[in-house]
């Protein structure tokens, strides 16, 4: 049997069930954290499909594919504790910078009890933070600002405490404008850092 997943994420629930003598297994899609959704196609060795597109729909694993029907119950009772183990969704935050520095402007200074209140919600956090420029000088040199930017951000949580399984510091320089620009533009919501927790 064949899957085939054609989305940038999807979330599923797989089930393998008692059902007589036989197991019984059957997938359900699931919503983005952004509520979208992604698509499933499940193939059978007898070359039957069923395309699964629809939040909350589920298939038949058998060799012959087929719906499944599910409701909030039967889900809850499949995949209750499935469900209650997912961890929480990512949370990113935007801190912006002065021009040409890597000092946080009072406003982004100010969020930093949000993020640190996010990191310390999650028993093994996951940190990603990348440093980003608008499109002011070389490119040689918003590649540096921006890791500086992201640096500066790193040791302020450090400063504040912070431990985490994992934290990655990237630059993406004038790479990845959040406002599109042309050249030497100076924008202020492109000097940013990312911050993401997972």
């Amino acid at each position: 049997m064949r899957r085939h997943a054609r989305a940038a994420s999807i979330a599923l629930l797989l089930a393998t069930l008692l059902s007589g003598c036989a197991p019984r297994s059957y997938l359900v899609l699931l919503e983005n954290t952004d509520g979208s959704t992604g698509k499933v196609i499940v193939e059978g060795s007898d070359g039957r499909r069923q395309v699964v597109e629809r939040a909350g729909d589920g298939v038949s694993l058998a060799a012959s594919p087929a719906p499944v029907a599910t409701t909030p119950e039967t889900l809850s009772s499949d995949f209750g504790p499935a469900m209650a183990a997912l961890p929480p969704p990512p949370t990113s935050f935007l801190l912006y910078f002065e021009t040409a520095a890597a000092r946080l402007t009072p406003e982004s200074r100010n969020q930093l009890p949000r993020v640190l209140a996010q990191v310390r919600s999650r028993p093994a956090p996951d940190i990603s933070i990348i440093g980003h420029t608008d499109t002011v000088g070389s490119n040689a040199d918003n590649e540096a600002l921006g890791l500086v930017r992201a640096r500066t951000v790193l040791k302020l949580l450090e400063a504040a405490g912070v431990t985490a399984r994992e934290i990655t510091v990237t630059s993406h320089g004038e790479r990845n404008l959040l406002v599109p620009t042309a050249d030497n533009t100076d924008e202020a919501r492109n000097r940013r850092v990312e911050v993401t927790v997972r």
